[in-house]
């Protein structure tokens, strides 16, 4: 990322919105409420062939003793440090502030070029208002609006000019993602930050801390992966704002993204029905799942007790039972590198492909050994399976009478697909074909 352009500046200034519009993707929530987002939030942007990344941040507040403003300046303060470009985002609408001021003298320290940006200057009134951020020290300001795009050409075209590099289109093309996932408040940014060594997400014992769904590059044991740390998943009927609201749409538009899905679990509480809500839908989404049961630290136990939490959580998962389980505790540190050791052993099983010869060759003596049930005296011969090229593990099994296969025998195909070649971790789609 030799490029990056960091959008900062106050609370409710508009900086998420024109985030969105530089990304040209709605990936940051925006909402009239101030401190929606928190953590640093990455995107992709480009202004006459000339690529860079861009960096959304929360509202920077001077002084305050609120546990999320203390978190999200330090997340302010690491943006600043990692831009190329600072873009500083005041309101010509609302005029300036010493909010405005006392970050302006924060921003002088940081010896990076500066541009101010008067947001919300659709009006000629505002455009000539906006001239009153002179007295900030910081250069011309430039008005915009990031509602209508008023503007930000001219401003764009004097950012790139500050670029020494090129950068690829997007970095982050075709890297494999593994997204975390899980209810509020089981651990999800500690694990993040932990993998990462770094303060990457705020962490706090309030639920629903984690708003947008936060991209980090990760490389460990010879791989390179997205990490996707999400907003908690609560049942429908707990969902009171909007806010909350878009955090969820975030949440399941990043499990769609993924290709594999830690869903994190809390040992204190156990396997929930939500729990199996969320795991339901990223198996229905058809992504490799791992199961990591959290705070594993803070339970009672001895040699026997992760069997006997193993088969229950098999139990009630059922028929869902070729997930891996590991229990491990972020606080102490301890198996979560085996939970990330795990995570790529499931996306090597989700790209697997088997030879047409081998899988008949393995499949159709266990076909031979139990065949399909006769069904109205009629007998179903299947003739030969493939393998299709799809995302996920997809098989097509060719015979005479495919609408008379049920669901037992299904399973039974399926367990021995598992059997021989594995796919742990991964659901697998079977169809059945007329031959």
């Amino acid at each position: 990322m030799a490029n990056i352009v960091a959008i900062v500046g106050r609370p409710n200034v508009g900086k998420s919105t024109f985030f969105n519009r530089l990304t040209e993707q709605r990936q940051a929530i925006m909402d009239n409420q101030p401190g929606v987002t928190r953590d640093r939030h990455y995107g992709y942007a480009e202004w006459t062939d000339k690529r860079f990344t861009v960096i959304d941040t929360g509202g920077y507040v001077v002084g305050s003793e609120d546990v999320f403003e203390g978190a999200i300046r330090e997340q302010v303060e690491i943006a600043i440090e990692e831009a190329t470009v600072v873009l500083f985002m005041v309101d010509s609408m609302t005029g300036l502030t010493g909010l405005d001021q006392d970050f302006a003298n924060i921003l002088r320290r940081s010896k990076k070029p500066v541009f101010v940006v008067a947001n919300k200057a659709e009006t000629a009134d505002r455009m000539q208002a906006s001239a009153e951020f002179y007295a900030l020290g910081l250069g011309d300001p430039y008005p915009i609006s990031s509602q209508t795009g008023t503007g930000t050409g001219d401003l764009l075209d004097e950012v790139i000019k500050h670029f020494q590099t090129e950068d690829p289109e997007d970095p982050n093309a075709g890297v494999p993602r593994i997204a975390i996932i899980g209810r509020p408040n089981v651990g999800k940014s500690s694990f993040l930050n932990v993998l990462l060594g770094k303060e990457r997400s705020i962490v706090t014992d309030i639920a629903g801390t984690t708003r947008d769904a936060i991209d980090t590059r990760y490389k460990a044991f010879g791989k390179d992966f997205i990490l996707t740390d999400t907003a908690g998943l609560r049942r429908k009927a707990r969902v009171n704002d909007n806010i909350e609201f878009y955090s969820i749409l975030r949440t399941l538009k990043a499990m769609e993204a993924s290709d594999i899905c830690i869903a994190m679990l809390d040992a204190t509480r156990g396997l929930e029905a939500q729990d199996l809500n969320i795991i339901g839908q990223a198996v229905k989404a058809k992504k490799g799942v791992v199961l990591m049961v959290n705070k594993w630290d803070a339970v009672e136990k001895d040699h026997k007790t992760a069997d006997i939490w193993r088969k229950e959580m098999v139990r009630r998962l059922a028929p869902i039972d070729y997930l891996p389980i590991l229990f491990a505790s972020v606080h102490e540190k301890q198996r979560i590198f085996q939970v990330m050791e795990k995570a790529m052993e499931v996306y090597e099983n989700k790209h697997k492909k088997i030879t047409t010869s081998k899988l008949n060759e393995v499949m159709q003596p266990e076909i031979e050994k139990y065949p399909p049930p006769a069904t109205k005296g009629k007998h179903i011969k299947i003739k030969y399976m493939i393998q299709l090229p799809t995302p996920s593990p997809t098989f097509v099994f060719f015979c005479n009478l495919p609408q008379y296969i049920k669901e037992p025998y299904e399973r039974y195909l399926e367990n021995k697909l598992r059997e021989h070649f594995g796919f742990d971790g991964v659901p697998i789609t079977i169809f059945f074909r007329q031959k």
